[in-house]
C-alpha cells in the first residue's frame, strides 16, 4: 500500500530531478488487437478500463513493459473509470470494482520493480469524462461525487499520486480536486494531487480558457503539481509551458501526444518519433524547468526509452 514516505519521495524527486512517466494506455491496448470477447461482449467493447477485470494480465503486461525500460511512474488504467463515462456502457455501478482492480494491479507490478535506490510510483489516473459541467451537461455535485467515488477506490488500491489529467473544463477540474480531497479525508490519507490541463491548437482549453487563467483559477485549490497533457504534440505545448514556468513555483509536468494525429482509414496515426520526443523533453527540462515528463496518446515504450536514454543515461532500470 502507499506510504507517507513514498508520497514524500515523489514530490521531493520532482523538485530535485527529472521524473519520467509511462506512455499511452489506449495506444497500448489498440496494439494488442483485442476482440469484443476480451471486454466481456460486444456491448462493452471499447471500454478499456474494464480490462482490469476481464483481462488483468494485459494491464499488468503494459505496466511491466514501461517499468522494464526504467520509467519512474505508471498510471493506472482508469482514465474513464468513473460513473459518467462508465454509464455509457451501463456499468456505472462497477466504478469502485474497476478502480480497485486497476490500482491493485499497478501497485503489485510497481512494487515488483521498486528498489531503495529507484522507487516506482503509481499515479491514479482520473480523466475528465464526457460531460461538461460548464455547459450544464452535468451538475458540479454529480461530478464531485463521481470523482470522489473513483478516488476512494484508487486510494484503497494503493496509489501514490492522484493524477487529474486532460482537464478541459475548469468547473470539472474543481469538482475533481474537491472529489479527491473528499476521498482523502474519507480514507484518512494525504496524497499529492497532480493536475494537467489540455490546450487545443487554438491556444485555449475546450471551454475557451487560456493557460494563465487556468493557473490562476486552479493553483489556489491546493494542487501540488501542474502541467499539460494530450490534445497536441510537444511542439504546440512550448509556449504554454513557458507561461507556467514563469508564473508558478510548483513542479511542472509535460505528457504530450506523439505529435498531432492524422487519420488513416478509421485510425489516428501519430508521427513523432522517439528521438524527437526525447529532444523536446530535453529542451523543456533545460530551458523551461519542467521536471516531470512522459507521454500521452500515440506514445509507446520505445518513445519513453528514448527519453530515458537521453535524460537519464546512467540510471539503472
Amino acid at each position: 500500500m502507499t506510504s507517507k514516505l513514498a508520497t514524500h519521495r515523489y514530490l521531493e524527486a520532482a523538485h530535485e530531478r527529472v521524473v519520467i512517466f509511462d506512455g499511452a494506455f489506449g495506444t497500448y491496448i489498440q496494439s494488442r488487437g483485442l476482440s469484443a470477447d476480451d471486454f466481456g461482449g460486444p456491448e462493452l467493447e471499447g471500454c478499456n478500463e474494464l480490462l482490469a477485470i476481464t483481462r488483468p494480465e494485459i494491464i499488468a503486461e503494459m505496466h511491466s513493459e514501461f517499468l522494464e525500460i526504467g520509467v519512474d511512474v505508471i498510471e493506472t488504467a482508469t482514465f474513464g473509470a468513473f460513473a459518467v463515462p462508465l454509464g455509457e456502457y451501463s456499468i456505472a455501478h462497477r466504478a469502485t470494482e474497476i478502480n480497485l482492480a486497476a490500482a491493485r494491479i499497478a501497485r503489485e507490478v510497481a512494487d515488483s520493480y521498486s528498489t531503495p535506490s529507484k522507487p516506482r510510483w503509481v499515479a491514479g489516473s482520473i480523466g475528465p469524462g464526457t460531460k461538461f459541467a460548464s455547459l450544464g451537461q452535468i451538475t458540479y455535485q454529480e461530478l464531485l461525487e463521481a470523482f470522489a467515488e473513483q478516488a476512494v477506490a484508487l486510494i484503497q488500491g494503493g496509489v501514490d499520486i492522484l493524477l487529474i489529467e486532460t482537464v478541459y473544463d475548469l468547473l470539472g477540474a474543481k469538482a475533481a480536486i474537491n472529489g479527491c480531497r473528499s476521498a482523502m479525508k474519507a480514507c484518512g490519507k494525504t496524497l499529492p494531487i497532480q493536475l494537467q490541463i489540455t490546450i487545443e491548437t487554438n491556444g485555449r482549453m475546450l471551454t475557451g480558457t487560456e493557460t494563465p487563467a487556468a493557473l490562476h483559477a486552479l493553483a489556489p485549490l491546493g494542487i501540488d503539481m501542474i502541467g499539460l497533457n494530450c490534445a497536441t504534440g510537444p511542439a504546440e505545448m512550448s509556449e504554454h509551458l513557458r507561461v507556467l514556468s514563469q508564473t508558478t513555483e510548483m513542479p511542472i509536468s509535460c505528457l504530450p501526444n506523439a505529435g498531432l494525429p492524422r487519420v488513416e482509414g478509421t485510425e489516428a496515426v501519430y508521427d513523432l518519433t522517439p528521438d524527437q520526443l526525447a529532444t523536446y523533453h530535453e529542451q523543456f527540462i533545460t530551458e523551461l524547468g519542467v521536471s516531470v515528463v512522459g507521454g500521452c496518446c500515440g506514445t509507446t515504450p520505445a518513445h519513453l526509452l528514448a527519453v530515458i536514454d537521453r535524460l537519464c543515461p546512467n540510471t539503472p532500470n
